[in-house]
């Protein structure tokens, strides 16, 4: 017998509080292995024919993903993204076609000022490298230059991209009397200034002045590679770069030629410009921190990002404004 509810298709095993909300309004198709992320030949293949799709951002859903679901009966009517960024999916195409798009900004906004706070505290104070050096049995006994770091407290910490994530690195800051710069698009009002208290600075100040530099930007094609060889000339030898955005932000292969050469003296990464492959050098570099993309991975954290996700496709199925809907024009054509 046929059914009148939706059909909702979910490309990867996600947290189990999304799919009681789901299946309250419509049929629901889950890839449910765990770590499994279908190909985009695999994800083209099953999409089409479904009204939702609930995604992630390693989903590649472009132009001719979009016009192929388009086409289906029944057609595609909207994406929930279930992340901030959302630069896996072409919205000027879903805009034309009507179908609308949604992430899930706030809900991560702690969990990922805290991997990046760690991330820099971590590589500052040599925390990993000092772990394998006791684990493999060399420790033999204090020294006053064992693994000696760099100094955080009051040290300057520069934040490239003052959004939600960047004022809450901003906060962490302020407990270790840290000053802090920024750069930003358009500038923060004084309320905001004074509130994270922060110092707003050309792109170049910040980049000469900043002990350690904390991106926080979102991926476009303007800030594709906007760490590369020029910036890392700019920055102290003593800089320490800590990337919790998205990896392309800095070109991965500029950054190994800076760290080979001196030009700054670390890094701790949580993405890759090309991950899950990342420069093999930077996996021999005892001196750099990487995490393999954890920034929002905390239980409750990935747990509010699912249940977001599918609350906008709730949304959107009774007639109301997906609270997180990227391009709000598309309800006019519904």
């Amino acid at each position: 017998m046929m059914s009148d509810k939706p059909k909702i298709l979910v490309t990867q095993k996600v947290p189990d509080a999304a799919y009681p909300i789901l299946e309250s309004f419509g049929i629901v198709e889950a890839n449910e292995e765990e770590g499994v992320i279908w190909s985009y030949d695999e994800l083209l293949h099953r999409a089409p024919g479904h009204d939702y799709l609930f995604c992630l951002l390693t989903d590649t859903i472009d132009a001719r993903f979009l016009e192929t679901c388009a086409a289906a009966n029944p057609r595609l009517k909207m994406i929930a993204n279930m992340a901030v960024g959302f630069n896996n999916i072409d919205v000027a195409t879903a805009t034309r076609l009507g179908i609308a798009v949604s992430n899930t900004p706030g809900v991560l906004t702690d969990t990922t000022a805290d991997l990046a706070f760690g991330l820099l505290l971590a590589t500052a104070r040599r925390i990993p490298e000092s772990e394998r050096f006791l684990r493999a049995g060399r420790f033999t006994g204090w020294g006053p230059l064992l693994f000696c770091g760099a100094e955080v407290y009051g040290a300057t910490l520069g934040i490239i991209g003052a959004g939600r994530i960047g004022q809450a690195m901003a906060r962490r800051a302020s407990g270790f009397n840290m000053r802090v710069l920024y750069h930003n698009r358009s500038r923060l009002s004084a309320e905001e200034e004074q509130r994270y208290n922060l110092t707003f600075v050309s792109f170049e100040e910040l980049l000469k002045e900043s002990d350690f530099i904390s991106l926080h930007c979102p991926y476009t094609q303007e800030t594709h590679h906007l760490i590369g060889e020029r910036e890392f000339a700019l920055m102290k030898p003593e800089a320490i770069l800590i990337n919790t955005a998205r990896g392309a932000i800095i070109d991965e292969k500029a950054l190994v030629r800076a760290l080979q050469t001196g030009q700054i003296a670390s890094a701790g990464l949580d993405v890759f410009e090309n991950e899950p492959a990342i420069e093999p050098e930077l996996l021999q570099m005892e001196h750099v921190v990487l995490a393999p993309h954890i920034g929002s991975a905390s239980l409750k954290t990935r747990s509010l990002m699912a249940t977001t996700a599918a609350n906008n496709l709730l949304a959107f199925q009774k007639g109301e404004v997906p609270p997180n809907i990227l391009n709000p024009d598309v309800l006019d054509q519904q």
